[in-house]
């Protein structure tokens, strides 16, 4: 009897011992999952940081924070972990453009009170295109607000001086459409800008009816002081593209711009922090280092270079869109509206007036008549 419980005895003691054997095996595996499991998604995290670099140097800075970290402690390796975490949702929150400022159902109270004198409109124009395109412009919107619009051309043109005196302004920049071309004019705009002591410098093409009403009253949301740009972008994702550091150094780039096609406007405050990359000969230098045009310019300035975000507003229109899709009901509310050809097929706004689609195809007839129906060659009685 008494060897028949030794072996009971013994028999157990092994079960024990090779049951708590395999407790031990388990929770060795699990741990060694566990650490595999940091060390992932510390590799990870540091992968999707090193993605974010174009954006900022701040992004460099924790990156190499973080590597330097890859060997310490578990606990560290999470606390860092955490702060990308917490970086890479600040970082994705600054890229995506803002909200659309004209699209509130209820407008925010001024920032400040503006009136015509403290805008700087450049419009952009090229001498072939001084009778097709300009003179429209000057029978409709530039009539009433000649003040502050500025033309910039690369010819001589007596007529148009008679009509705007020494705001023709001849920039003696190539009349192609080359981007060095457009470079050129943005770059005589920008400084004649800063020399007129503006709140506000907009930019538009020489194919865009500009609305003066409802531009005081966008740019009035913000304070002339304040980093501010305003814009459509006429892509649906930040334009990639390569920023030479060197001859045979280069660094890609991401940033949102504004199309020039449907204008955009700057602050003040913004553009003096512009000057080291825009005044005098620097603009067309800033422009050859990443080789785009200069509306891409000016968005490589503000986001890649300052880390200002774009201000999106749907009110800016380009002859890149559907014009027929601005609301009829809507026009009055337009920044920017502009005319030409969409998928091989005219493009301007749809809307009935006084002018025939061949006495009127770009509508901006129709639409000065339909703002300012006092204009004398708008014909009287007409509905809109």
């Amino acid at each position: 009897m008494l060897k028949s419980c030794g072996k009971k005895f013994l028999l157990s003691l092994i079960g024990a011992s090779f049951t708590c054997l395999l407790v031990l095996m388990l929770d060795q595996q699990q741990l060694k999952r566990q650490d595999d499991d940091l060390q992932n998604g510390v590799e990870v995290g540091r992968r999707a940081l090193q993605s974010l670099q174009p954006f900022s140097g701040e992004n460099r800075e924790l990156s190499e924070e973080f590597t330097s970290k890859d060997q310490a402690s578990p606990s560290l390796q999470m606390k860092s972990f955490s702060a990308y975490f917490g970086h890479l949702t600040r970082t994705k929150r600054e890229v995506q453009p803002a909200a659309d400022p004209g699209a509130d159902a209820t407008p925010s109270p001024p920032a400040e009170e503006l009136s015509g004198k403290d805008i700087f409109i450049a419009v952009k124009t090229t001498k072939k295109f001084h009778k097709s395109r300009l003179e429209l412009l000057m029978d409709t919107w530039i009539s009433r607000n000649k003040e502050q619009t500025y033309i910039f051309t690369d010819g001589e043109d007596e007529e148009l001086k008679a009509k705007i005196g020494d705001h023709a302004i001849n920039t003696n920049c190539s009349a192609a459409h080359s981007r060095q071309a457009l470079s050129c004019k943005m770059a005589v705009e920008y400084d004649k800008f800063i020399e007129s002591n503006k709140k506000w410098f907009c930019h538009v093409d020489d194919d865009n009816y500009v609305n003066i009403r409802t531009l005081l009253k966008l740019l009035s949301r913000f304070p002339h002081t304040q980093d501010v740009y305003l814009g459509k972008p006429s892509l649906d994702r930040p334009i990639q593209a390569t920023e030479r550091l060197s001859d045979n150094k280069m660094h890609p780039v991401n940033f949102w711009f504004a199309t020039g096609g449907a204008g955009f406007c700057i602050s003040r405050g913004l553009a003096l922090k512009m000057s080291p990359w825009a005044s005098g000969g620097h603009f067309m230098n800033t422009a050859e280092k990443i080789r785009l045009p200069d509306d891409c310019t000016i968005g490589y300035i503000i986001e890649s270079v300052l880390g200002v975000r774009l201000i999106r507003s749907n009110l800016f229109h380009s002859h890149l869109e559907n014009l027929q899709q601005v609301s009829k009901s809507e026009l009055h509310n337009q920044v920017t509206l502009s005319y030409g050809m969409f998928e091989n097929k005219r493009n301007s706004v749809n809307m009935k007036g006084a002018f025939s689609i061949e006495e009127d195809p770009s509508r901006f007839r129709s639409i000065h008549c339909m703002l300012y129906p006092d204009t004398p060659w708008c014909p009287p009685g007409v509905h809109y």
